[in-house]
């Protein structure tokens, strides 16, 4: 098994006068270090499924398993604490703390996993450098453009030394010059770190440098392509 595999997963929203199904049973595994894009037109349940693996949502039906765990069994505050350890997040719309730095905002989940404080410090730092913002460290989000945002949330996501990081539409919001850094930028961490990244994305850029595409319509699985490097 990868580090991550589901089993059957189902998911139906019943807040709506019509029940959406919006996962039909979906088994799917993941490995270490893959660099994967989860594809499909609006509404075919890639969002969906990403938010069920970062444990951000419930399945209906069906499990997830990450490194051993099954995580649709356990309670919210044991998942809390999971999600803190074991995943890193990258959303559309960057999540940064407004009044905090570049470099707090990617010691901010350090200090909630109760690293020290040098530690943590050295630690963002040498992320930033990383991700090309050595001359951003001390700069808030509002002094930052939206590529340097997206940066300091990757940065923020490998903060906490996951072994995988899922990203919702990362390159949404970003201009052509932006995402191409970005992703170079994700892609030396893949190879560096040997951390795995999915995406759930409409970006046929981020499907370019994919090794491996899911494609999701209806809620399931219709195509699995994985590529030689």
């Amino acid at each position: 098994m990868g580090i991550i595999w589901t089993k059957d997963l189902h998911k139906v929203y019943t807040e709506t006068k019509v029940p959406v199904n919006a996962l039909n049973g979906i088994s799917i595994t993941f490995d270490e270090a893959e660099f994967t894009a989860i594809v499909g037109p609006s509404g075919s349940g890639k969002t969906t499924l990403l938010n069920m693996i970062g444990g951000l949502d419930k399945p209906t039906e069906g499990e997830v398993h990450i490194n051993g765990t099954n995580i649709t069994t356990l309670p919210s505050r044991s998942l809390i604490d999971f999600r803190l350890h074991h995943i890193g997040f990258v959303f559309q719309s960057y999540n940064l703390i407004p009044v905090l730095t570049a470099r707090e905002n990617v010691e901010f989940i350090m200090q909630l996993q109760g690293v020290p404080k040098a530690e943590r410090k050295a630690r963002a730092i040498e992320l930033l450098e990383a991700v090309g913002l050595t001359d951003k460290i001390d700069n808030r989000p509002g002094d930052m453009s939206g590529g340097q945002q997206q940066r300091v949330s990757v940065a923020r996501a490998l903060a906490s030394k996951p072994r995988f990081i899922l990203a919702d539409e990362p390159t949404a919001n970003l201009d052509s010059k932006s995402t191409a850094e970005l992703l170079d930028i994700m892609l030396k961490m893949n190879e560096q770190y040997k951390t795995t990244f999915i995406f759930s994305t409409h970006d046929q850029r981020v499907m370019e440098r994919a090794r491996r595409i899911v494609t999701i319509e209806d809620g399931l699985v219709a195509n699995d392509l994985r590529f030689k490097v």
